[in-house]
């Protein structure tokens, strides 16, 4: 069973003076000589230092989280602004190298050998570190932090006039459900004018991105950057071939899945052909769901169905509630996107999202607390590289939220045919996930192993892409936009290579989900501790500790497409 988690529990400082300010590198950079100076004499001795480094680069993380979110709550405030560049450009850059000095002290230290084995994957993250490090990589980095700052920018600046109102990107998608369909084309089209509007900038950017990426793997000795970011984001349990494998088997046994779907809807319509503006409005003509009408419905109804998934789910997620940890509504100058963001040194999370009133919306803040309760779960680990799990799985604890959250829909839906038909929406969602996913993969795939291509060659990559992996939906007359459409995804620009995490998660989640169906009490208990391992484990332990299989095959792939087939009959 999951140890509880005790949410008044604190964490003084207990290596870093109490005030200290970890935005002045006068006081930051005492504290990294001191443990380079220390030569820890015994097996105990050494786990207290790695403690003690542990917790510097806490304290260190979560000034520059702060930062942060302050500016994505709000890209317009210059002082925000200015404030989160700082630490990138005069923090940043420093503390790096100092890191790389503990991550080297650690692995010279005599007695690493004699530390117990719960050290053993620790041991493979440093020196998978140590390995990559270069220091000419360092001013790189910095720059590619503000070039990402500038696409938040830009993104977040983005709206549009709309029924005698300025509305948000993020707003506008409220418009894409209603019935009328000629307010839906207007609506979606208004959209792609004012992305197109950026798109030479947003080519610039990413432009100056790639160029920067393919130093940085160049520097570290890599064929190529995929090489590099494979290292970089720790995948020791996979290879970019299987990724490959997961990209044909999506198009196997999810994309017959997928053009039934589009088919039955574009039937139910009574459309000669499925547009771009006809993919979420109900196929029955009824209103759009629409749970809640504020933030503060949304965060009690929210915290009502995590206590029905588990009743201390609940009292935390009432903590961040009450912590003022939650920034949940759409508004101007905000970024776009949602995201869970740690708190290192006081081991909280903060979300962050642009609520607009939608049923999607309700899913975000079910995934978002996934998150959060996974790093609440692991809050009393010392050992920061312990305290977040791979990726992989980090989106098995969201994404499996959001499934084990599904039966409690009816707390926002109060008719029992308007939760069957969010629910119905929640496992499409889940279906369509994957052609998108294996779109975006592929996508970084090429790019980042031809460097050297055009603009022309990569719109043209990109359009071959998203036809081979997004059927039954005719674009004609917008071929355009469809060049385009890759520049709204963040993932691209603020983070390359994470997305294959999504469709590797949501085969856990779906596992996870099955097994609830059996055995509820049982699926939950495993889920929650599985969260509890944080990063101590290997991937496919920590996949087997939520009782699923870490495999993203067609073989495990094509019988959970036949359960969420089975699923949406039942749901019609």
């Amino acid at each position: 069973m999951a140890p509880a988690v005790d949410l008044q529990q604190t964490f003084p400082r207990r290596f870093v003076p109490e005030g200290a300010d970890m935005g002045d590198w006068a006081q930051i950079e005492p504290l990294f000589q001191r443990l380079l100076d220390a030569i820890p004499d015994s097996p105990g001795a050494l786990e207290r230092w790695l403690e003690d480094a542990s917790e510097l680069v806490s304290v260190i993380h979560e000034e520059g989280a702060r930062r942060y979110v302050a500016m994505t709550c709000q890209t317009d405030d210059p002082t925000r602004e200015q404030a989160h560049l700082f630490f990138i450009e005069q923090i940043v850059p420093r503390v790096k190298p100092l890191s790389h000095a503990l991550d080297e002290a650690y692995l010279r230290a005599p007695h690493r050998a004699a530390l117990p084995p719960r050290y053993a994957q620790m041991d493979r993250l440093v020196s998978n570190r140590v390995a990559l490090f270069r220091p000419e990589n360092v001013p790189l980095e910095t720059e590619e932090a503000k070039l990402k700052q500038q696409y938040q920018k830009v993104i977040g600046a983005m709206t549009v006039f709309f029924q005698g109102k300025e509305h948000t990107l993020q707003q506008m998608a409220r418009y894409l459900e209603e019935t009328d369909r000629s307010v839906r084309q207007e609506a979606w089209e208004l959209v792609a004018r004012r992305r197109l509007a950026d798109r030479d900038r947003l080519e610039d950017l990413f432009d100056q991105l790639l160029a920067l990426r393919v130093q940085i793997a160049q520097n570290a000795g890599c064929a190529d950057y995929r090489e590099f970011a494979f290292r970089q984001r720790e995948r020791f349990d996979y290879t970019p071939e299987d990724c490959l494998l997961f990209h044909e088997a999506v198009e196997a046994t999810v994309l017959p899945l997928v053009r039934r779907l589009r088919s039955e809807r574009r039937q139910t319509l009574g459309l000669a052909e499925l547009r771009p503006w006809d993919l979420e409005v109900d196929p029955l003509g009824r209103p759009p769901l629409r749970p809640f009408e504020n933030s503060e419905q949304l965060t009690s109804g929210v915290e009502q169905i995590f206590a029905r998934v588990d009743p201390e789910l609940g009292e935390q997620f009432r903590f961040l509630r009450d912590a003022s940890l939650l920034d949940l509504e759409s508004r101007k100058g905000k970024a776009p996107g949602g995201y869970q963001s740690t708190m290192h040194e006081r081991r909280v999370p903060f979300i962050f999202m642009n609520a607009v009133g939608m049923d999607g919306d309700l899913r975000t803040l079910l995934h978002e607390g996934g998150h959060a309760f996974h790093m609440l779960a692991a809050r009393n680990e010392p050992i920061l590289d312990y305290r977040d799990a791979p990726l992989e799985f980090a989106e098995v604890a969201s994404m499996g939220m959001e499934m084990l959250a599904s039966p409690y829909l009816g707390v926002f839906y109060a008719a029992p045919e308007e939760a069957r038909r969010a629910f119905r929406e929640q496992l499409e969602r889940t279906v369509l996930i994957f052609p998108w996913v294996a779109t975006i993969d592929a996508f970084q795939h090429w790019i980042y192993t031809r460097p050297r291509h055009s603009r022309e060659e990569r719109r043209a990559e990109w359009a071959r892409i998203f036809a081979r992996l997004a059927p039954e939906v005719d674009f004609g007359g917008y071929q355009e936009v469809v060049d385009y459409l890759w520049q709204r995804q963040l993932h691209l620009f603020l983070v390359p290579f994470y997305y294959i995490e999504y469709g590797i998660a949501q085969m856990g989640a779906l596992q996870v989900w099955l097994h609830a169906r059996a055995d509820r009490a049982e699926a939950i208990r495993r889920y929650r501790s599985a969260l509890a391992l944080g990063g101590r484990e290997p991937l496919p332990a920590l996949f087997e500790a939520a009782g699923a299989e870490f495999d993203f095959s067609a073989r495990v792939m094509a019988p959970l497409m036949a359960a969420l087939a089975e699923a949406l009959d039942e749901t019609r």
